[in-house]
């Protein structure tokens, strides 16, 4: 499985409220009208900058705060392909596993907005096209990128009925 696409970088302890806030999650469930407001507290217009197919790159804990769903869902709804972060908060981690979001936890420092990254999830690299360097993460256990690759926990467990 390899990906490309454009960076979007955002900073340390993005909590999931700054994903979307509880004001937009807690009146709605419409996809299409909580995508508008991704990110919006912290880059305003933000949803209109993704293109299909873009990372979110983040630095430490990123998605701690709520356990609520509708943070990784939004990201994944809006065409976003994977975030990959130096850490994220557990509960996010596995959220994105379940709702079909592509998650990589590697070092990102070295990583800018604007930047052209391309994943190779089976050999555990991201390489950075627009800088020519490559970094290394740790692969994910296969369930979990069967999981992905059903579309997410629900698709997954339909499918095959088991784990």
């Amino acid at each position: 499985m390899i990906l490309k696409g454009r960076v979007h970088k955002f900073g340390d302890d993005v909590n999931t409220d700054y994903i979307i806030s509880g004001r937009y999650k807690f009146r709605t469930l419409r996809m299409e009208e909580l995508i508008t407001h991704l990110f919006e507290d912290i880059k305003p217009n933000f949803s209109k900058a993704i293109r299909k197919g873009n990372f979110i790159v983040g630095g430490r804990n990123f998605g701690c705060g709520s356990s609520r769903e509708q943070a990784p869902l939004v990201i994944k709804q809006s065409g976003i392909a994977a975030v990959l972060a130096k850490s994220f908060a557990r509960i996010f981690f596995r959220n994105c596993i379940n709702v079909g979001l592509l998650v990589i936890v590697c070092d990102t420092k070295m990583i800018d907005s604007g930047e052209e990254l391309e994943i190779n999830l089976e050999k555990g690299i991201v390489k950075n096209l627009t800088t020519k360097k490559i970094l290394k993460f740790k692969k994910l256990p296969e369930i979990m990128v069967q999981i992905l690759k059903e579309g997410g926990l629900t698709s997954y467990l339909k499918k095959n009925r088991s784990f």
